[in-house]
C-alpha cells in the first residue's frame, strides 16, 4: 500500500515539476505576490499630498505649515487663495487633505484662545482619511506644545504617551507578512489539489488510474500528499523571506507555527479535493478554486477585522480555516505564542480538515463508481 501511494505521489510531483508553466506558478508566483503584498498592501501613509489655504500669512501660521511640509508623512503640492479652489483639487484626487488656517489664527493665539485650523479630507476612503487625520492631529498637538513653551504658558497637566505592544513601531508589514504566509499557502495548495484530478481527466489518464490495484483511499492519499508537501515548502519559503527580507521577527516557536500550517493545509486539501471531484475540466476546477478563495480571504480577517462584520457573517467565519491560521501565524510571529496557547485555533482546523477530507473521499468514491 505504501509503495503504491509513494508511486502516485512521485507521479503527481513529476507531473507538476516537469511542466514549465506549473513550475512558474509554484515558484515565481508566490514570490511576486509576496513582494506586491509586502510593499503595496500597507496601512501606513507616506508622502500624503495636501494643499494649504492660509488666510493668515504670519510667522506663526508659516511655522505650522512648515511642520506639515517637513513631515515625512505629508507632501505639500498646492497653495490656494480662495474657498472655490478646495473642491476641485479634492474631486480630482490631486490632494487628500487641505490645511485651512483661519485669518484670525495668530490673533487668537496671542490672546490665549485656540487658533482655528481646519482639516478638509477626502473621505471616499474612510480608513485612509482617518489615518491622515490622526497624523495631522499629532503634528498640530506638537505645534501647540511648542507655542505654549515659546509664550511661557502653563504646560498641560497631563501628557498622553502611547506605547504599542507586539508591534512597537506600528509597522503594517509586521501585520501583513505573517498573513501572507497562510494566504499564499492556501492559493498554491488549493490550485494544485483542485487541478490534480481534472488534469488527468483532460489528459485521458484518469481511466488508467482506475484500472490499477489502488483503492480509492490510496488514490486520495496519493493526491493529498503532494499538495501537503508543496504547501508547507511554499510557506517555509515565505517565512524565510519575511524574516530575512522584511525583518519581521518570529518570537514564538516554530513547532506551534508548523502545527498550525499543517492543520490548515490539510483542511485546504480537503476543500481542493472536493472541487477536484466535481470538476470535469481544469477550467471548471480553476473556477471552483477561485470561488472558494475569494470569500475565504474576505472572511478571514486578513484585511478587515472580523469584529467589524455583521454578527451573522461572524458566525460564517467559523467555517473558514484561514481565519484560524491567520491568528496562529500572527500570534507566533508577533506575540511569541506557544502551541499550548493556540489549541483553541488548532482543533477547529483539525475538525474542518477531517470533515472536508471525509466529504471529498465520499464524493470521490461516488465519481469512481
Amino acid at each position: 500500500m505504501l509503495r503504491r501511494i509513494a508511486a502516485l505521489v512521485v507521479k503527481e510531483l513529476l507531473a507538476v515539476l516537469k511542466d514549465a508553466k506549473s513550475r512558474f506558478v509554484l515558484i515565481a508566483t508566490p514570490l511576486i505576490q509576496l513582494v506586491i503584498f509586502g510593499y503595496a498592501a500597507t496601512f501606513d501613509l507616506n508622502r500624503v499630498p495636501f494643499a494649504v489655504y492660509n488666510e493668515d500669512p504670519s510667522a506663526a501660521s508659516r511655522e505650522l505649515v512648515a511642520r506639515f511640509a517637513g513631515s515625512p508623512t505629508f507632501s505639500e503640492v498646492a497653495s490656494m487663495h480662495s474657498d472655490a479652489e478646495i473642491a476641485p483639487l479634492i474631486d480630482r484626487r490631486k490632494v487628500l487633505m487641505v490645511l485651512h488656517i483661519d485669518r484670525r489664527f495668530t490673533r487668537d493665539l496671542m490672546r490665549g484662545s485656540p487658533g482655528r485650523v481646519q482639516f478638509i479630507l477626502d473621505g471616499r476612503n474612510s480608513n485612509t482619511a482617518l489615518i491622515a487625520m490622526g497624523y495631522a492631529n499629532t503634528i498640530l498637538s506638537g505645534y501647540s506644545d511648542w507655542w505654549s513653551a515659546r509664550r511661557g504658558s502653563k504646560p498641560a497637566r497631563a501628557v498622553l504617551a502611547i506605547r504599542a505592544r507586539f508591534n512597537e513601531n506600528l509597522d503594517s508589514q509586521w501585520f501583513i507578512v505573517p498573513g501572507i504566509v497562510a494566504l499564499l499557502a492556501e492559493i498554491i495548495t488549493l490550485l494544485m489539489t483542485a487541478l490534480s484530478v481534472a488534469r488527468e481527466r483532460e489528459a485521458g489518464t484518469f481511466d488508467q488510474l482506475l484500472v490499477t490495484p489502488m483503492r480509492p483511499i490510496e488514490i486520495i492519499i496519493g493526491k493529498s500528499v503532494p499538495g501537503l508537501l508543496v504547501g508547507v515548502i511554499e510557506a517555509t519559503a515565505i517565512v524565510v523571506a519575511g524574516v530575512v527580507w522584511f525583518h519581521v521577527p518570529i518570537r514564538g516557536g516554530l513547532f506551534a507555527l508548523y502545527a498550525g500550517l499543517l492543520l490548515f493545509v490539510l483542511s485546504v486539501i480537503g476543500a481542493g479535493l472536493m472541487i477536484s471531484s466535481m470538476a470535469v475540466t481544469q477550467q471548471q476546477a480553476l473556477l471552483g478554486a477561485f470561488m472558494f478563495m475569494a470569500p475565504s480571504t474576505i472572511l478571514s480577517g486578513f484585511a478587515t477585522p472580523i469584529a467589524n462584520m455583521p454578527p451573522i457573517i461572524q458566525y460564517v467565519t467559523y467555517l473558514n480555516p484561514l481565519r484560524y491560521v491567520l491568528i496562529v501565524a500572527r500570534s507566533v510571529f508577533l506575540e511569541g505564542a506557544t502551541a499550548g496557547s493556540l489549541i483553541p485555533q488548532f482543533w477547529p482546523m483539525a475538525l474542518i480538515g477531517i470533515v472536508t477530507l471525509a466529504i471529498a473521499g465520499a464524493m470521490f468514491r461516488r465519481r469512481l463508481y
